[in-house]
């Protein structure tokens, strides 16, 4: 299946994304709203898309919007508060069943305007933001940032993020600051979304089937004034490392989190990002990775280890679950490891593993309707304007000396190691 976009100008800073797809049984919109990564307004554009999903002027309860999404044949609504590199992401998606299916054809229109409902027309108390709402949902959005602590693996990374990258904006954590909450009210809140309506280069995705008259629904947005819209720098790359850091944080944990962070200097553009993911891969991508075989199954030091590029920064990051007193003898193996392969001590098999393995995950995209919609609007963000094949393509033709060449790039910055003193 050859998967195409077509992107149309609707507006000042406005694209509409055309995926025409007859695979699935459902049809999918989204709406991308893109902000800079910064401290200054993070908590805010957290805090919008909770607001958002609270209620409109005709639907002015989630009970009222859940009911109505019940209407259009179980419609599910979901929001999204990520970043991309240092780009803070806010995403509206509703997906719902294909027309075809249910003999109903007319609906759909019901389900584009919900959605365009709930960005653009929020239910309001005296002109601004609810002030029950705006206060219920940043208890929330405190609850969600205190529990990230929970998730001990996905903590560790990032916090080995916030130490590696603490000058950069990409330290920021995508849902924002305990300290900011105190001084957002219904007021400021409802003024910031105001900004992000006019101001926010936008990425509106529609796929599935379609015809011209569905097109003229989405493309049909309210009037707002965008005489003004944010061109948004692309990421700070930094290549080389001056001074490393090692960074421990006691908690009450019983196994131990190490994560090695790595700038690689290699962006997503760069000839050698693809040489870049196929060592990422055969370093630690999976059953049959150097690290996997030799950190897990040969010397029996972690409970798991993997490596993952990051595609938008330029770093790559390896973490591990360790026994606490496995930490120096585990890194001393990640860097004999990393040095094997900048040495090309490396199979044609362990290329060839890492390649099946990279395209297999990109295949499946195709198996997804929500992905295919993210994975276009990531070649939107690193202006990538391969199709699928091509993509592939490129994997299957990187060199042993890419390989080595990309791995010879990476220099270790930072070692971030949760332990437990009292274990």
């Amino acid at each position: 299946m050859t998967l195409k976009s077509e992107r149309i100008k609707i507006g000042n800073g406005i694209y509409l994304n055309l995926i025409r797809t007859n695979k699935f049984k459902s049809n999918l919109l989204s709406y991308y709203f893109l902000r800079p990564l910064s401290k200054d307004e993070v908590t805010k554009n957290a805090l919008i898309p909770l607001i958002l999903k609270r209620g409109t002027e005709e639907y002015t309860t989630n009970l009222e919007i859940q009911k109505k999404l019940e209407e259009t044949y179980g419609a599910n609504l979901s929001i999204a508060i990520n970043k991309r590199g240092e780009k803070h992401v806010l995403r509206f998606t509703i997906e719902t069943v294909n027309g075809h299916y249910v003999g109903d054809k007319d609906y759909i229109y019901e389900v584009v305007n919900l959605l365009k409902s709930i960005i653009y027309n929020p239910v309001l108390e005296k002109g601004y933001f609810k002030k029950d709402y705006v206060e219920q949902e940043k208890e929330n959005l405190r609850n969600r940032i205190e529990g990230r602590i929970n998730d001990k693996r996905s903590y560790a990374l990032d916090r080995c993020i916030e130490e590696m990258c603490r000058n950069e904006k990409f330290s920021i954590y995508p849902l924002g600051n305990i300290e900011d909450l105190k001084e957002i009210d219904e007021n400021i809140l409802y003024t910031h979304y105001q900004k992000i309506i006019n101001t926010s280069p936008i990425e509106i995705f529609y796929a599935g089937e379609y015809d011209e008259e569905l097109i003229e629904c989405i493309k049909n947005i309210e009037k707002i004034d965008r005489k003004e819209v944010l061109t948004i720098p692309r990421e700070q790359i930094i290549s080389g490392v001056q001074t490393k850091n090692m960074v421990y944080e006691d908690l009450d944990v019983t196994q131990g989190k190490l994560v090695l962070g790595y700038r690689t200097g290699i962006p997503y553009e760069d000839r050698l990002y693809n040489g870049l993911i196929v060592a990422s891969d055969i370093l630690g991508g999976g059953p049959n990775s150097k690290l996997f075989r030799n950190v897990r199954e040969k010397e029996s030091l972690a409970y798991y280890i993997t490596s993952t590029v990051f595609k938008y920064k330029s770093i790559m990051l390896i973490d591990g679950g360790i026994e606490f007193n496995n930490f120096e003898k585990t890194i001393d193996i990640v860097k004999q490891q990393l040095e094997e392969i900048k040495n090309g001590n490396f199979t044609d098999e362990d290329m060839e593993i890492s390649k099946k393995s990279i395209k297999s995950s990109t295949e499946s995209i195709k198996d997804s309707i929500f992905l295919i919609s993210e994975y276009f609007f990531s070649q939107i963000l690193s202006e990538d304007n391969r199709d699928f094949e091509e993509i592939l393509s490129d994997i299957d033709s990187v060199t042993k000396e890419e390989i080595m060449e990309a791995m010879s790039k990476v220099a270790l910055d930072t070692i971030y190691f949760m332990k437990n003193s009292k274990a």
